[in-house]
């Protein structure tokens, strides 16, 4: 009986909201970062008003200590990812701001029905942008202790944004850990790629939809996206394929797999890319297989999940028209 009563206490302590004991703590946190950002050159009156006022969120916590496993199959995540609604308004995006991204795709070597496919892969095309406030969600896991040193240095790169006037405070809004706006950029990400797209002097990728397009393709050029390739397609292996020879890394080019029987689904020839390719199969033995190229690896780079590359490229393609 007393086993479980101890149990259930330490249940109720690690249950319970952020104590003010931890509020002290945190304010005096606080003042090291305020220095800190002080030493890099970022202005008192930024700071002030980036950190008075916040603490520490146990949802943040609790979200980052407690992230669901993932259970889906590629057919359960494609269905969402690249559902017909999310084809058919990215079809109508497309569209609507054709002038635009055909100019963002010249500058930057990106095709429009791409960065409309990673657009709706993060945001759903801007509506899911997260309601977290960035600084005090960064600050949260900066302080909270697990993968500190991190999220303390995006925190120094949220609070460099904010100095540069790209954003205020207030309307920096992301998710619980730190993935602001439109494009899901990371502030440090958002410091080395993110671009002006609408020429007004700030790069806004929660609002400006220009800014949106073009932080995407710099980012994804700066991945190493290869201009006027695309990024794989669906294949049929032969029934005596070598499993060995599935993978990632097992990069070959596109004449060997084609001796070695590989067709495309729905037919035709296997496309040709300047590089080498290599087939993964998402799922596993057994499961669907994709032949993929530099561009593919190029947004596994963007996000480590092929489940994440492969509804990309099959969402643009999509997009682009095909069925």
């Amino acid at each position: 009986m007393r086993r479980f009563s101890l149990a259930l206490l330490l249940l109720a302590v690690f249950a319970a909201p952020i104590t003010a004991t931890a509020q002290e703590d945190f304010a005096t946190w606080l003042d090291g970062v305020r220095a800190e950002a002080a030493q890099n050159g970022i202005p008192p009156y930024v700071t002030d008003v980036a950190l008075d006022g916040i603490k520490p969120l146990a949802r943040v916590v609790e979200l980052d200590r407690k992230q669901p496993e993932s259970t889906l199959t590629l057919a359960q995540y494609l269905a969402s990812t690249v559902s017909d609604a999310r084809v058919t308004r990215g079809r109508e995006l497309l569209v609507q701001y054709r002038p635009l991204l055909q100019k963002i795709s010249a500058q930057y070597g990106v095709a429009p029905r791409t960065v409309v496919a990673l657009w709706a892969m993060e945001s759903n095309y801007g509506e899911v942008q997260g309601n977290f406030k960035v600084v005090e969600a960064l600050a949260t896991l900066a302080y909270e202790g697990r993968r500190a040193a991190f999220f303390r240095t995006e925190l120094m790169e949220a609070l460099r944004i904010l100095a540069e006037g790209h954003i205020r405070a207030d309307a920096m809004r992301g998710s619980w850990a730190g993935a602001m706006g439109q494009a899901q950029f990371m502030p440090s990400t958002f410091r080395k790629w993110a671009a002006d797209g609408d020429g007004d002097g700030k790069r806004d990728i929660w609002r400006s939809t220009a800014d949106v397009f073009a932080s995407t393709a710099n980012f994804l050029r700066g991945l190493g996206w290869q201009s006027g390739e695309g990024w794989g397609c669906e294949v049929r292996l032969p029934a005596n394929f070598d499993p060995l020879a599935i993978g990632p890394d097992n990069r070959k080019s596109v004449e060997v797999w084609r001796a070695r029987g590989v067709k495309k689904v729905g037919g035709g020839a296997l496309p040709e890319f300047s590089g080498e390719t290599a087939i993964v199969q998402p799922d596993g033995p057994g499961g669907r297989a994709f032949l993929v190229a530099d561009n593919f690896r190029a947004v596994m780079k963007w996000n480590r999940s092929t489940y994440f590359a492969t509804a990309v490229g099959l969402l643009s393609d999509r997009i682009g028209g095909a069925p």
